[in-house]
């Protein structure tokens, strides 16, 4: 048995590269920031934060998901396999990559808050009309009245 996994949580370093083929496929790739936080040794040594990057690739239905969603900053949970590869560049040099073939990524920055529109300001009644008001719908709450609803049956539970 043989496990080739990858879990990473961190944050986008920039707007993901989206690459489209002919055959309508879609691949985007984007490079992911980890951090080890700072800590101290037993000797009183203190060792620094350390980041990390990750070159992360995206396919298909995640592929798209990033592409609508995924910004610069947004923190991100992904799962996948490590891949090595290797090209030769222009100058015919061969180049070595590794990367992190999504299986699953959750978006994990919270929505932007749209600001609400303003509650529409009352217009004053044109002269000799009177402005009536309609009364307030009752509020529903989520509180137990203590009342058993209409046509609610008896459990057949033992207990």
């Amino acid at each position: 048995m043989a496990i080739n996994r990858v879990t990473l949580l961190g944050n986008v370093g920039g707007d993901p590269k989206v690459y489209t083929f002919e055959n309508g496929g879609k691949t985007v790739s984007l490079s992911l920031a980890t951090s080890t936080p700072e800590y101290k040794r037993k000797d009183g040594t203190t060792v620094p934060e350390r980041t990390e990057w990750h070159n992360v690739a995206l396919f298909n239905s995640l592929a798209d998901v990033a592409e609508k969603f995924v910004h610069k900053g947004d923190k991100l949970y992904i799962e996948g396999e490590l891949r090595y590869r290797s090209y030769e560049d222009e100058t015919k040099i061969k180049r070595y990559v590794t990367e992190i073939y999504a299986s699953r990524m959750e978006l994990l920055t919270p929505k932007p808050k749209t600001a609400a529109p303003p509650p529409p300001q009352p217009t004053a009644a044109p002269k000799g009309v009177i402005n009536r008001t309609q009364p307030a719908a009752p509020q529903q709450t989520d509180q137990w009245n203590g009342t058993v609803p209409p046509n609610k049956e008896e459990d057949d539970l033992p207990f």
